[in-house]
Formats: structure tokens, C-alpha cells, sequence
């Protein structure tokens, strides 16, 4: 069934119906349509706009249909246009002339507005749990790994000791982040658009207000041709998704480091990893990859719908057909990736010597090692020259400077003495830090207990 059939006396063409038919992506939302169709006709019933008794009989209509659908007992056929004349045309078959009246004040192009919005709007929720579950995750690792110490890095160098509670607190900090636009674009996108129009309202009575009560807005949109062509919503979804993207890509790179030959930091779990088809030897971070790989493909749905959008004049333009398809992907996309990067993250374990031994043997306690001479009234260049001599002799010998003997360090610089083994060790450089957001154990604590209260807490 056409909407628009009426002012034309030639059929469509197929290779035309096949280009600007939606069903075939848009069936994805069919639930958030008959759900707005059920709003919108309750609303027409209580405005008097359609009889009581048509309303009842669409609503019940439109349920059985949403039922049946879930079910798999109705299947969504490709003769149809869109999600929505599939909809229509098999509530009129089911009901007869009342369902005629399901349209009356509306136009496809308020309905797939609000359509795109609803779905939009229940996938930031499944995104976010997700997200959440993630955040639970990273917390756990934290409060278990507040002395397990491990190389810092800047530029890929070993660079200063932390703890992997510290390491991992950064990547919570990421996602919590990403929870946190996520909350910010649900606020700015839930107003109602339906009873927009085409462009410019309608005649009829229609109580917008309550519609947007019945679907859970707060409260109707302003501008009726803003309301059809605003597709901001999605550009910041997507946005969102690729940063989330992005943090998990961040993330997968070091696992995939970490879990090398050269730093066997981590040992993933069998269920998160793959075989060699020829090398009997090989168990590959597979997940970590394809999740690194898949980031660029969320980058591009940005990017397309950017594109799509950047020359479109008020206001609804048929090119607005193009957020759905790219969006439905990322939203998958992110989700599969949040759940398979989650299970992996709470199946691995941690190899604490192999991290400890590589922060030793990275000399990452230098800086303590020329703070301890400064704090013995050696000038700060002075001793900085001094350690990098010390690294220098560990370098040529193969040994930390821990492995030092007190004479070694003499022959260097006299003001050495046995103490320098107790400022140096791995508990002492982590421990002494203890500002907020350091890597000491003090400062880890608040840290771990902030993070507790920010999941407990209603989503930001």
C-alpha cells in the first residue's frame, strides 16, 4: 500500500520502489512505531478527533499486530514502502474502515521523526547498562590490583611505576565519561515531534502535550519544521559511539601489547581467543582486535551522516532516509563490542611479577632515585645527570638500578647510602604519591570508594 498514491496515474517502477523503499532497514523500529501510533490515536480518541469506539478498535488493532510480530507469526513483507504502510495497510485488513483513521493529523514525516527518536532514545538506555556493566568491571580489577605495580608509560617508554588500580582507573574514567554524554544527549533529544506534520502542524486539535506524556517526553517540540528535519540527535549519538569506540580502541591496543610475547602481562581466557590455522603455537587477541578494527567503521557512520546532512535544506528532504541504516549499524556495532569487551576484560588474568619485574628493569624508579639525591642537597641537574649515569652502568650490565650494590652507587656519587634501597623499591615510588588521582594506595582508596558511589548513584 502507497500513502501517496492518489495524484498519480502511473505505477512506481520497480528499480524506483527498490531505491526508496525502508522497510528492509526500517522494520527495525516496528515496535517504536506501533508504539507512537498507539499515542497518537489515544490522543485523537480523547480529543474527539476520531470516536472512541475507532480508537479502541485501532488500539487494539495495533497491539495484536505488535504481538504478532514479536512472535513471528507476522512476517514483514518487502511489498511495502516503509515500516509504516506495513503497519497501516495490515491494521485496515485487520479492522476493517477504522483503520483508515490512523493517520488522520499526522505525516510520515512527524511519524519517522519520532520513530528515529524512540529508538534512538531505548538504545542510549541498552548502551548505557552496558557501558555500566563495563565501569563494574574496571572497578572490580581496581579494588584487587591497588599493589600491583606495573610501568607507566609516555611515548610507548617505561616512564614511572603505578599500579594496575591506577592504569585501570584511567579507563574508567574514559567510559564514565561516555555515560555521561550519553545522559546529556537523552535530555537535550526528548522532546516530542509528533503532531509536527509535514512541516507546519495540522488543523486539527491535536493535545501535543499529552502525546508527549503518553511516550515519555518532556514535553512537545517548538518548531514543526525544526521537529522534521532535525537529525542533531543522531549526529551526537553517533558521536558518542565513536568516542566510546575510540576509549575501547585505546583499550584493546594495550591489551593487545600486554598480552604479547615481549610483555606477557596478561594471559586471556581460551573462550576470548583464537588458534592459528597453520602455527599449532598461537592463541590470538582476535576480540581486542576486531574491536580496534570496527572503531574506524563507527567513525564512518559520523562521517556519512555529516555528510548527508551538511547541504539539506528545511525542511524534511528525502536524503534524511540515509541516518537510519548507518546508525542501526553502529548502535550494533558498539553493543557487540561493549559485551565481548567486557567478558574479555573479566576473564583475563593479570600476570603481577611479569608487570612488577618490567617496571624494575625499565628503570621507572629513576626519578625517585635523583629525587632521593636531591633530597640530600644535591642539586636537582646535578642529580639527574648523576641517575643517568646509573642507567647507563645498568644498561651495559643488564641489571636494574635495585640489583646496584651500595659500592656501585658510591663509585658514582658518594652520597649514596644503604637507605637509597628502601626509596627506591617499586612500594616506595607508588606509595609516597598520594595526591588525589596518584597511584598510592591513600589516594587509590578515595579514588576506588568515588567510583563505588558514582555507580550506585542514578545514571549521570
Amino acid at each position: 500500500m502507497k500513502l501517496w498514491g492518489g495524484r498519480f496515474t502511473k505505477e512506481e517502477d520497480q528499480l524506483v520502489h527498490n531505491f526508496n523503499e525502508s522497510l528492509s532497514f526500517d522494520r527495525k523500529f516496528y515496535r517504536q512505531d506501533i508504539q507512537g501510533s498507539i499515542a497518537h490515536v489515544s490522543m485523537l480518541a480523547r480529543q474527539g478527533i476520531v470516536t472512541e469506539e475507532d480508537g479502541q478498535a485501532i488500539i487494539g488493532g495495533l497491539k495484536g499486530i505488535l504481538r504478532d510480530l514479536d512472535e513471528g507469526t507476522l512476517v514483514l513483507t518487502g511489498e511495502h514502502e516503509d515500516i509504516h504502510s506495513f503497519v497501516e495497510a495490515t491494521l485496515i485488513e485487520r479492522i476493517g474502515e477504522a483503520g483508515k483513521r490512523l493517520h488522520t493529523g499526522r505525516s510520515r514525516n512527524d511519524q519517522v521523526a519520532l520513530d528515529m527518536k524512540l529508538y534512538c532514545r531505548d538504545e542510549i538506555d541498552e548502551i548505557d547498562g552496558l557501558v555500566k556493566g563495563l565501569l563494574e568491571e574496571l572497578l572490580k580489577i581496581m579494588e584487587e590490583h591497588t599493589d600491583t605495580f606495573m610501568p607507566g608509560f609516555t611515548h610507548l617508554q617505561k616512564a614511572q611505576p603505578v599500579t594496575l588500580a591506577h592504569h585501570m582507573g584511567a579507563y574508567f574514567e574514559m567510559f564514565y565519561r561516555d555515560r555521561t554524554r550519553l545522559g546529556d544527549i537523552r535530555k537535550r533529544m526528548n522532546y516530542c515531534p509528533l503532531g509536527s506534520g509535514a512541516l507546519a502542524g495540522t488543523t486539527y486539535p491535536l493535545d501535543r502535550e499529552y502525546t508527549a506524556r503518553l511516550l515519555g517526553f518532556v514535553g512537545p517540540t517548538l518548531n514543526s519544521m525544526d521537529s522534521v528535519s532535525d537529525r542533531d540527535y543522531v549526529i551526537e549519538l553517533l558521536s558518542a559511539l565513536s568516542t566510546i569506540a575510540m576509549h575501547l580502541s585505546r583499550f584493546a591496543e594495550e591489551i593487545i601489547i600486554w598480552n604479547s610475547n615481549e610483555y606477557r602481562f596478561v594471559e586471556l581466557d581460551d573462550a576470548y581467543s583464537t588458534g592459528s590455522s597453520i602455527m599449532p603455537q598461537k592463541k590470538n587477541p582476535d576480540i581486542a582486535e576486531l574491536v580496534r578494527g570496527k572503531t574506524g567503521r563507527v567513525y564512518g557512520a559520523l562521517m556519512s551522516i555529516l555528510t548527508t546532512m551538511k547541504g539539506l535544506p528545511l525542511a524534511y528532504d528525502k536524503d534524511m532516509q540515509e541516518d537510519k541504516e548507518l546508525t542501526f549499524d553502529a548502535i550494533d556495532t558498539v553493543k557487540g563490542c561493549l559485551v565481548l569487551f567486557t567478558g574479555m576484560v573479566s576473564t583475563m588474568t593479570f600476570q603481577k611479577d611479569m608487570m612488577e619485574a618490567s617496571a624494575k628493569k625499565g628503570f621507572t624508579n629513576a626519578t625517585d632515585a635523583a629525587d632521593y639525591l636531591v633530597n640530600h642537597g644535591v642539586p636537582f641537574r646535578d642529580a639527574h645527570g648523576i641517575v643517568g649515569q646509573l642507567v647507563l652502568y645498568c644498561i651495559e650490565r643488564d641489571m636494574a638500578l635495585d640489583d646496584m650494590s651500595l659500592e656501585e652507587l658510591k663509585a658514582v656519587c658518594p652520597v649514596f647510602e644503604e637507605d637509597i634501597y628502601e626509596a627506591i623499591s617499586m612500594k616506595t615510588c607508588v606509595e609516597k604519591r598520594v595526591t588525589m588521582g596518584a597511584p598510592g594506595q591513600v589516594a587509590m582508596r578515595q579514588v576506588i570508594e568515588i567510583c563505588r558511589r558514582r555507580l550506585q548513584e542514578p545514571r549521570p
